[in-house]
């Protein structure tokens, strides 16, 4: 064991991450993140006629937070009438964030949203610009990801080219 440890510390020693690659690794995080929050609520039912029938009655004046706290099989926003917080897209399945995305601000979508969790009525509540750490926040935490991410290729590699008799 103490080999090992010997030997990848030696090999990271070797290998060092580079400004180039912290800043790369930077940028396509601050990608995927982008560049709007979304405040949404959404209610959560098995079946698209449960999602329907829950439209239904928000068109006829409803309440979206009763109608979630009520109705909504996702417990932990349900208890909040539906409030998911602030999230940029990503953090949610594409079909969700996609519909999330192009609703206006107040607005509902007409037609239910379905995810592998079920079928999602989702009401965007505000849109604000993301907030994204500094480089210089983020550098030691970027750093020690990729020395780890090259430490686990080695092995992979270490792994593939072994002969075990």
């Amino acid at each position: 064991e103490i080999l090992v440890q010997y030997y990848l510390r030696d090999f990271a020693r070797k290998n060092p991450i580079t400004d180039a690659e912290i800043q790369k690794e930077y940028d396509r995080a601050k990608g995927q993140h982008g560049d709007k929050e979304y405040k949404a609520r959404h209610i959560l039912v098995e079946t698209e006629d449960q999602a329907k029938g829950l439209i239904g009655e928000l068109k006829k004046g409803a309440k979206f937070d009763e109608l979630a706290s009520k109705n909504s099989k996702d417990t932990g926003s349900a208890q909040r009438g539906g409030d998911l917080d602030w999230n940029v897209p990503a953090t949610f399945d594409k079909q969700f964030s996609d519909a999330m995305v192009k609703l206006e601000k107040g607005k509902y979508s007409e037609a239910p949203v379905k995810t592998r969790f079920g079928f999602h009525i989702i009401q965007l509540d505000d849109v604000r610009p993301a907030k994204f750490a500094a480089l210089c926040e983020v550098r030691p935490r970027i750093q020690q990801m990729l020395v780890q991410n090259k430490i686990e290729q080695l092995i992979k590699g270490l792994r593939a080219k072994a002969k075990i008799e």
